[in-house]
């Protein structure tokens, strides 16, 4: 093989698999119609047929790849999460014709930058993803927290339709620095962090009190 092959190869092999070409009837059409910026869909009003298994991923750090490559464009990207949505047997790409499922190994989004504010209602905190939404954590955006493997804490915003993000790492320790105690309903003492009027909860103070990530 020549090194002009080869280099032609290997660019290939670099989140070139997602085409028109390699992609499902409805996915081709909304690839090949798709302007320079992609906004969520009413995939919610769209029940098409389900049409099985497509070899695409999205892993734990919310980096996206189809057959076994990255997909290295974030237009591309972006178009697929304005399609995703959570259906009872798992995550789906969905258009008004079709439905495939895909693989996600945690949540499909990551937060990737945290604002907070001060609003007549108390604190505000806003959160933007990899794929640019933009949602401002309250009641219709909860947060929610789990433990990682280290015993830290693992904060997630949810962004639209059973479909969450994860804080990442930096912003994970921002928030711990807005955790507050208040007191719960039990009579004891509860740890959260409270946006747009909302209070999540963490867990009963003393059960974690640095917050570690």
């Amino acid at each position: 093989m020549s090194g002009e092959q080869g280099k032609k190869r290997g660019t290939a092999g670099v989140g070139t698999h997602a085409t028109p070409e390699s992609l499902p009837s409805g996915l081709a059409a909304l690839f090949a119609s798709a302007g320079p910026a992609a906004k969520a869909r009413p995939v919610e009003k769209w029940n098409p047929p389900h049409c099985g298994m497509i070899d695409m991923r999205i892993t734990a750090d919310g980096s996206w790849h189809y057959r076994g490559s990255p997909i290295g464009r974030p237009a591309l990207v972006k178009l697929f999460a304005s399609i995703l949505r959570r259906d009872p047997e798992g995550y789906v790409l969905v258009t008004p014709v079709e439905r495939v499922g895909i693989t996600v190994e945690d949540v499909p989004f990551i937060a990737v930058e945290m604002a907070a504010s001060e609003a007549a209602g108390g604190r505000v905190l806003t959160f933007r993803t990899n794929v640019d939404d933009i949602v401002q954590a309250g009641p219709n955006h909860p947060l929610r927290f789990e433990t990682d493997a280290k015993g830290g804490m693992k904060p997630y915003v949810h962004i639209r339709g059973g479909l969450w993000a994860r804080l990442t790492r930096a912003l994970a320790l921002g928030l711990a620095d807005l955790v507050e105690v208040r007191p719960d309903a039990a009579g004891g003492q509860i740890m959260g962090v409270a946006s747009a009027g909302a209070f999540f909860a963490i867990a009963a103070a003393g059960d974690g009190e640095d917050g570690g990530t």
